[in-house]
């Protein structure tokens, strides 16, 4: 009965979604009490501001190189080598995981040599003291993207079979070894604990999803076949590399104008940040991830109808989901911020300066929601070009107005620039997939796009007189009273979005009331 079950969810899209947004949130909830340990013991200040700074040089390396290729060109190119020859499948994946181990393993090696001249680059602002640790601490983490780039080829694998279990379940180990650092190493090894926890935490990622891909028929040996599918996976990288370099280029610019500016900045940034990405990893990146494959197969079996068909589905449950998450998230952030950081170190001048950001950071989450879907859909079509290119344009938008906004608003201005270049890029993607695929389904993404804005900002309107309600009532001087007040006023705001909606029959509902009934009939089916 439950191995029928567990098939049937680990097996599919619907469940591929269901197991991904699941230990997303899993994985975002060790990720929020990860935020709430560096919070609490270093505030929004020097020591966290080095500790978020020794992640640009691996994050350089790591997205750049391997992200690229496993998101924009290994998945499909493999799903066809495996289909057709399962012996020739593994040694495609072998040969990708050992090229990427040998080309970043000698990156790693002249960063680590390099890293006392390379990180000042990055933290110009840094006073002497906070760059011996920086490279401390960036020295460390380099020698975690090694695992990284073994459990991200591993993990590439298991999608591309559609096997989502340990592959969703990997980001929350990674989580829980960087809390490890946090809460074990840091007491014994002082601030380069934190990095040694970063350590561990890729260790686990890559065990967690062993056992599964070994038992689906994945094994290592050193193979490295230069054929002609791992040249294709070279070739469509390439663009996304390039994407990607553009991108963590962009980081490294905002670290180093934050790191120009108030103390904890960099910090603020990053803590912003990492809050207003929870629904975006949860609802909008584990649906893209989910439904990718079955992308890759429509244009593979050149059908128009069921690619629009996902698409279109996809598109608009991104922006029933992520719209009145992020209304929501821009009236209640001062309380977001409070309960989730607001401890130990972390002050209220830290707070109002967090939350101001991350309220910046809410207006563009709807276009970061629709990003990863966007961009899949050219990789299905085996395009990383196009998808470059727009993000290059973003990116140099964002770079331009972060120097800019930063001289008058600080570490909000860089939120305020994320913002306006997130919404470009979101915009031009979706209009040169328009293009090249003629019939997305336009009229019926607008209409739901109105109706989803309209029904938003009446939940949005409520949850922000519920919050002058609630106050007399609760004592907002206590942990319990801002936490009492912003779950009230969020309901609130929710119960008032999801009445609407139903109101006005926003076909989305019924979406997501099929979606239930596929993940009842799901479990019953299971059961016989």
């Amino acid at each position: 009965m439950w191995q029928k079950l567990w098939h049937k969810i680990n097996n599919t899209v619907t469940g591929g979604a269901f197991l991904i947004a699941f230990f997303s949130f899993l994985s975002k909830l060790f990720a929020l009490f990860r935020e709430r340990l560096i919070a609490h013991n270093f505030g929004a200040g020097e020591l966290s501001d080095i500790y978020y700074s020794a992640f640009r040089l691996p994050d350089l390396i790591f997205n750049t190189l391997v992200l690229g290729a496993l998101t924009s060109a290994f998945i499909p190119v493999f799903q066809k080598v495996w289909n057709k020859d399962k012996e020739q499948g593994i040694v495609l994946a072998n040969s990708v995981m050992n090229f990427f181990l040998i080309t970043v393993a000698l990156l790693v090696i002249i960063a680590y040599i390099f890293a006392p001249q390379i990180v000042p680059v990055f933290t110009p602002g840094f006073s002497a003291w906070q760059l011996v640790e920086t490279v401390t601490l960036t020295r460390i983490m380099l020698l975690a993207i090694i695992f990284f780039v073994a459990s991200n080829v591993i993990g590439g694998v298991l999608n591309s079979w559609k096997k989502f279990f340990s592959f969703s379940l990997a980001a929350s180990f990674y989580n829980i070894g960087i809390i490890v650092g946090i809460v074990w190493f840091y007491p014994y090894f002082g601030l380069s604990g934190l990095a040694w926890g970063v350590f561990l935490g890729a260790i686990l990622h890559l065990l967690v999803q062993l056992p599964e891909a070994l038992k689906h028929g994945w094994h290592y040996n050193f193979s490295l076949k230069f054929d002609h599918s791992l040249r294709k996976i070279l070739k469509l990288m390439l663009p996304r590399t390039i994407g990607l370099a553009a991108g963590q280029f962009n980081l490294v610019i905002i670290t180093m104008i934050a790191s120009t500016l108030s103390v904890g900045s960099i910090a603020v940034f990053n803590l912003a940040n990492n809050l207003q990405s929870l629904p975006i990893s949860l609802f909008a990146v584990s649906l893209a991830i989910a439904v990718f494959p079955t992308f890759t197969q429509a244009v593979n079996e050149n059908n128009s109808k069921l690619f629009a068909e996902n698409f279109s589905i996809s598109f608009r449950r991104i922006l029933f989901l992520v719209i009145p998450i992020s209304i929501l998230i821009l009236v209640l952030r001062a309380q977001i911020v409070r309960v989730i950081l607001g401890s130990g170190a972390f002050n209220w001048e830290n707070t109002k300066d967090t939350a101001q950001t991350l309220g910046l950071f809410a207006l563009s989450m709807f276009a970061q929601g629709l990003i990863p879907l966007l961009a899949r859909s050219f990789y299905a079509h085996e395009d990383t070009k196009t998808p470059m290119l727009i993000s290059i344009f973003s990116i140099a938008v964002n770079i331009l107005l972060s120097w800019w906004l930063a001289q008058w608003m600080g570490v909000m201005g860089l939120a305020l620039a994320f913002s306006i270049s997130s919404i470009i890029n979101m915009l031009l993607l979706y209009v040169s997939l328009h293009l090249r695929v003629h019939d997305i389904d336009d009229n019926k993404i607008f209409k739901s796009l109105l109706m989803i804005s309209l029904n938003g900002m009446s939940a949005g309107a409520i949850c922000y007189a519920g919050l002058y309600l609630l106050a007399p009532l609760v004592n907002m001087q206590t942990f319990w009273g801002i936490f009492t007040q912003g779950v009230g006023a969020g309901l609130l705001g929710l119960l008032t979005y999801l009445i609407l909606s139903i109101l006005f029959k926003l076909e989305e509902v019924e979406i997501f009331r099929r979606l239930f009934k596929k993940f009842c009939l799901l479990f019953s089916n299971g059961k016989h």
